[in-house]
């Protein structure tokens, strides 16, 4: 006796009518020249002169991805990258019904965004709980491709956490499959077998455009909490702390006297921030929020920020050996700054640490992007071959601490390696205005 062959026919046909086209157009002002290339005769006739030379045309822009319905009465759940700036956009149903949308709200750091049609009785897709996916699972990706139609994929999970930085978006968690995804996947369903909602599919890595088994999804449990404050406010509240942390890695593990690698270093406190306020410290060791063990700085990030402000989180730390616990009332996130610049300037020499270093000047720090207050030595030249290199320092990099020890000048930082002559060195680093430790095995 035969068993029937195994087919996801049943739970397609059952969810693919809540998965949608989402078409979006804008119109964006191209140069004259650039609509006639090098022709010069054309040029002289429509652009470049006269009275329709003073004007440069209009062009529309249309980009085509994919949406999600997640409630019976119209709302969408699709890509903020699919609508983002569009003037018009249309949403075609499984039924080939097409309708006007509206944005109810976009989240750009999620890259996430919510629609309105005007229909009622819709089918929608449940949504699933992504904290349960394990790599490994079984998913189906459904959306448009490069609008050929919907379409199906299978794959498996193969990683959680993920993030890329290949968006704008700077909160990243991203479920990662090889289901095959293409463009105009983006805003599709990714579901599991049970046919439950498990991710926005969102982005693609490839270096030709085209699928290559590595795509990636928003997952479910981080779009509902986007999508429900979208729906409600029309934006969205992050939980704000106000630290900056780093991966703990073996050796620095061994520099903080930590039992095993565990917890997520902070490396930067914002003055005044909840963080602050509470006591946190540069240096300290998180290895738990709200009584749950965080290892990875992407994950504690998210947790915080879902969190939500006026809320109070509970840090439990190590600092010195000794463990803490601290309580935070978590702030609104601020809105994003400007990326800073950094510039170096260059000397010849080395250091003990294979590195040359020169004070940091009020100007320098301007010239770096840095706050006005920041303290240090500014490495201006490195050895290729020597140890700082090898740690991963760079020019324009501040050295604000060696082996916890504050640097304020070139003399502070001999005394400072000292403190640690039998073993590698602690550095606690300012790069473009974000701070980070490092530790490096300088040679005796």
């Amino acid at each position: 006796m035969t068993s029937a062959p195994l087919s996801y026919a049943d739970v397609v046909q059952r969810v693919a009518p809540a998965v949608v086209t989402v078409r979006s157009a804008k119109r964006v002002r191209v140069s004259a020249q650039s609509s006639f290339g090098s022709d010069d005769f054309l040029r002289r006739f429509f652009g470049g002169g006269g009275i329709l030379g003073q004007r440069s045309p209009e062009e529309v822009e249309r980009s085509l991805g994919s949406g999600v319905i997640v409630r019976s009465d119209g709302h969408i759940l699709t890509n903020n990258h699919v609508i983002d700036g569009a003037q018009d956009i249309k949403v075609d149903l499984n039924n080939r019904q097409t309708y006007s949308a509206k944005v109810v709200g976009a989240d750009p750091p999620s890259d996430l965004a919510v629609l309105k049609i005007d229909a009622n009785n819709l089918p929608q897709l449940q949504l699933g709980d992504s904290d349960q996916v394990r790599v490994g699972d079984i998913c189906l990706a459904i959306g448009n491709p490069l609008g050929i139609g919907e379409t199906v994929t299978s794959g498996i999970i193969s990683a959680k956490g993920r993030r890329t930085g290949l968006s704008n978006g700077s909160f990243e968690d991203f479920l990662q499959t090889d289901a095959s995804i293409n463009q105009g996947n983006s805003g599709g369903a990714l579901i599991n077998t049970n046919g439950a909602l498990i991710g926005i599919n969102s982005q693609i890595l490839s270096p030709n455009g085209g699928n290559i088994g590595i795509g990636f999804a928003i997952p479910s449990n981080m779009a509902k909490t986007v999508m429900d404050q979208l729906i409600r406010n029309g934006k969205v509240s992050r939980g704000h702390l106000g630290v900056t942390v780093q991966p703990m890695t073996s050796d620095l593990a061994q520099t903080f006297g930590l039992k095993g690698v565990q917890g997520v270093l902070v490396n930067s406190v914002d003055p005044g921030s909840p963080a602050d306020q509470a006591g946190v410290k540069s240096g300290d060791v998180v290895v738990a929020l709200n009584g749950k063990k965080t290892d990875d700085p992407n994950s504690f990030r998210n947790e915080v920020a879902s969190t939500g402000a006026g809320n109070t989180v509970t840090l439990t730390l190590v600092r010195d050996g000794r463990q803490m616990d601290l309580k935070a009332t978590l702030a609104e996130t601020p809105a994003n700054g400007q990326p800073q610049k950094r510039g170096s300037t260059r000397t010849p020499g080395q250091g003990r640490l294979g590195v040359t270093i020169e004070p940091l000047t009020p100007d320098v720090a301007s010239e770096l992007g840095l706050k006005s207050g920041t303290t240090g030595v500014v490495i201006t030249d490195l050895d290729p071959d020597g140890a700082g290199a090898n740690a991963g320092l760079q020019t324009g990099d501040v050295i604000v601490q060696i082996n916890h020890q504050p640097i304020h000048s070139v003399n502070d930082v001999g005394p400072a390696l000292d403190k640690a002559s039998n073993g590698p060195s602690l550095l606690l680093v300012n790069r473009g205005g974000q701070a980070f430790f490092v530790t490096v095995n300088r040679g005796q």
